[in-house]
């Protein structure tokens, strides 16, 4: 009888080892992993992004691992995070590349482990890449060059082609901040009357956004027009324009298009700001990298729509 009993619970031990055995292969079939690289996510910008990206991975059965430093300007943590993602052995990346430069190197570490590498917001230096030999399978994100120029037109337009402009430049050698800067002086060129006065980094931070344009308007207390690489900047520049006591003086336009930027275009402290779709961009980029895991072939360039918000349109989508 004990022997009986004995045999009964060692063929219910191998009953059980085999069920979790089963479960355990079941659970490597799933979908795919794929990790989202923000540059930060104390930005709205990034979060609708991230929103954009997990609708998409929920629809398709996605497990996402969302990850992001603290600050825009940490390039190293950015490389930390993902150099993790590759010993975790996801199936797919998609970054929004805090260095167009800097990220390279990982980059090819993600190459020589058969890791798809998409890039979102912000292209890797094409130059860079190339002479290194790595690729980036895909760029979803909006043509900031375009929205450069479209923010300069505007205020050549408004303000009859002739001001002094200031700039609030994003991080120095940052391809998207660098697009901006280079479509709004394409579109001022047509306009000799426009002078820039003073153009400066505040590194897309609000903080950064005050301090700098706070030491410029005491500089240039000539400044008519100014011109932020994204909202954050603006805002904070508009609260030094408060501070200087020139509210409503200065002609401000923004990049992004965010919450707090739309607000401020209804209460008439911003009068524009290009907007950009980030939850689009989220939501492609894992539906491309899916694609990509399905063996299906991708376009390099998801473009994503832009457009200029004014209090006219500020409620729209």
């Amino acid at each position: 009888m004990r022997q009986i009993q004995t045999m009964g619970l060692i063929l219910l031990f191998i009953c059980l080892i085999w069920g979790n055995c089963q479960r355990s292969k079941k659970s490597t079939v799933a979908g795919p992993t794929i990790g989202v690289v923000l540059k930060t996510l104390n930005h709205p910008f990034f979060i609708d992004m991230q929103k954009g990206a997990q609708d998409a991975a929920d629809r398709l059965k996605v497990t996402l691992i969302v990850q992001a430093a603290e600050r825009e300007l940490d390039v190293e943590k950015q490389m930390q995070i993902i150099e993790n993602l590759i010993q975790r052995k996801v199936d797919a990346i998609c970054v929004t590349p805090s260095g167009s430069r800097e990220l390279v190197p990982v980059i090819l570490k993600a190459n020589q482990a058969g890791i798809p590498i998409l890039t979102m917001d912000t292209r890797v230096d094409s130059a860079t890449l190339v002479n290194a030999g790595g690729t980036v399978l895909c760029y979803i994100g909006s043509d900031n060059f375009e929205g450069g120029r479209i923010a300069g037109q505007y205020i050549a337009e408004k303000l009859q082609g002739k001001c002094n402009v200031a700039i609030l430049e994003g991080i120095p050698g940052h391809e998207t901040g660098d697009a901006r800067l280079r479509g709004f002086h394409k579109a001022i060129a047509d306009y000799p009357e426009i002078k820039v006065v003073a153009s400066q980094t505040a590194n897309w931070e609000r903080d950064q956004g005050f301090n700098v344009f706070q030491n410029i308007l005491q500089s240039h207390p000539e400044v008519e027009a100014l011109f932020a690489c994204s909202d954050l900047m603006a805002l904070g520049a508009i609260e030094a324009i408060g501070a200087a006591d020139k509210s409503g003086e200065i002609f401000v336009v923004g990049f992004d298009a965010i919450k707090d930027g739309r607000d401020a275009i209804k209460e008439g402290k911003m009068v524009a700001s290009v907007a950009q779709h980030p939850y689009d961009m989220g939501r492609l980029a894992v539906e491309s990298a899916v694609r990509v895991l399905n063996g299906e072939k991708i376009s390099d360039y998801l473009p994503v729509p832009i457009g200029l918000i004014i209090k006219e349109n500020v409620d729209d989508k």
